[in-house]
């Protein structure tokens, strides 16, 4: 299954200017892949840094993160209706390669784990077939993360 950001913005939340991913070429429930065009339009490269443009891990991460979501969304929304995927934990994060301006990254998701709600997934990241980033993902699914709000827990 392919998206493109019409579709994607139906699962995903995140609006301009945390909107990372512009399209899915592949989703199954158990892998996604999808690309983030970076361009030096993108607000962070103002400070980060104007003489050397460099994306900033943590929105790497947040790209791979995404992906995933959109991954798990469908996996898990077979059964329930998903209205959030929220990031629980990152591990083994590693950076191999800056991203910069007119990169497109590419990033390939995993499911690794998946218990009722919450699981794990394994995100990596290219830039021209080169591993720019890879990392471990904990997420739970849900309408909310406020505990005290039944009204909205509902749907989970």
């Amino acid at each position: 299954m392919q998206m493109d950001i019409k579709e994607i913005m139906k699962i995903l939340k995140q609006r301009y200017p945390f909107l990372m991913v512009d399209r899915i070429t592949e989703c199954d429930g158990k892998h996604a892949e999808g690309y983030k065009n970076v361009t030096i339009n993108e607000p962070f490269f103002v400070g980060h840094f104007p003489e050397e443009p460099v994306m900033p891990g943590v929105l790497i991460l947040e790209s791979m993160c995404q992906v995933g979501s959109v991954m798990a969304s469908m996996h898990i929304g077979k059964d329930k209706e998903v209205k959030n995927v929220f990031l629980g934990g990152v591990d083994k994060a590693r950076f191999r390669k800056p991203v910069r301006p007119g990169d497109k990254l590419v990033i390939k998701t995993e499911l690794l784990k998946l218990r009722g709600v919450s699981g794990k997934a394994k995100g990596v990241a290219y830039v021209d077939d080169e591993v720019a980033a890879e990392a471990e993902f904990l997420f739970i699914a849900g309408s909310t993360l406020d505990k005290n709000n039944t009204d909205k827990q509902e749907a989970i």
